[in-house]
């Protein structure tokens, strides 16, 4: 496994789901202390890590708006579940050994920072991991769309988007046993192919400045770390004219 990273500064998207382990609700804290293990390996790369976290381990907007609920308090509960899912990660964090800051989109002064872009720049420019919880603060707007929005915000190399698949497919695995696994996909072919590797404002938002997406695997033993560190691991979204960086392009 190469040891020298391809990116200076990445967004790591987390799905609350990731955090439920095999539980059918909540925060499974082996399975946080993991993923803290694993975020842990790619900061000692010495590299600066944002990461933006869900919130549907425990509601989700849309879900609970089908239930009743109205879809903009829906709404504001997942970004408050968001919020829940930054501290227990972040508690992770610093057991292991990794300075963080929460921030939020939403102001809760008491448990976490508001947003401030400059002040988040200045906390990865200092070696601290960066969450961001709340979304971006709005309704109708997915946890997808914060993490592209805050990479570009912050000017991130490249989005990461660790999910429990590994990779882009033509199909849903799930329920077509001729899918493929598609290695690099142009964002036009994303959203052309509605291939939901995110919302189509979240493909936009990278497509408009160039940030690559790389969707791969999150709970396979230092994945993260190797697709920091330029190896072909997962699907690789972004524009056809730029290719893939690999191991020794730094």
């Amino acid at each position: 496994m190469s040891e020298t990273p391809v990116f200076q500064r990445v967004m790591l998207k987390l799905s609350g789901e990731a955090l439920m382990g095999s539980q059918p609700f909540g925060i499974d804290e082996e399975v946080v202390f993991r993923i803290a293990g694993e975020i842990k390996s790619v900061h000692e790369l010495e590299i600066e890590l944002a990461i933006v976290i869900g919130g549907g381990n425990i509601i989700r907007g849309v879900s609970a708006s089908k239930r009743g609920i109205d879809r903009v308090t829906g709404d504001h509960m997942g970004m408050l579940a968001t919020v829940i899912n930054g501290l227990a990660l972040q508690d992770a964090l610093e057991k292991v050994g990794v300075t963080t800051r929460v921030q939020t989109a939403i102001e809760i002064r008491d448990v976490a920072e508001p947003f401030i872009r400059r002040r988040a720049v200045r906390h990865l420019e200092k070696g601290r991991v960066v969450i961001f919880a709340a979304g971006t603060g709005n309704p109708y707007f997915t946890t997808d769309s914060a993490a592209a929005l805050r990479a570009n915000e912050l000017r991130c190399d490249a989005l990461l988007k660790a999910t429990n698949v590994d990779g882009v497919y033509s199909a849903d695995p799930k329920l077509d046993d001729d899918a493929e696994l598609l290695p690099t996909v142009s964002y036009r072919q994303v959203l052309a192919q509605d291939l939901r590797v995110m919302d189509a404002t979240a493909i936009s938002l990278c497509r408009e400045n160039d940030i690559p997406i790389i969707v791969f695997k999150l709970l396979e033993a230092n994945n993260v770390r190797r697709v920091v560190c330029g190896e072909p691991v997962g699907s690789w979204v972004g524009d056809p004219a730029h290719e893939r960086p690999v191991a020794g392009d730094r």
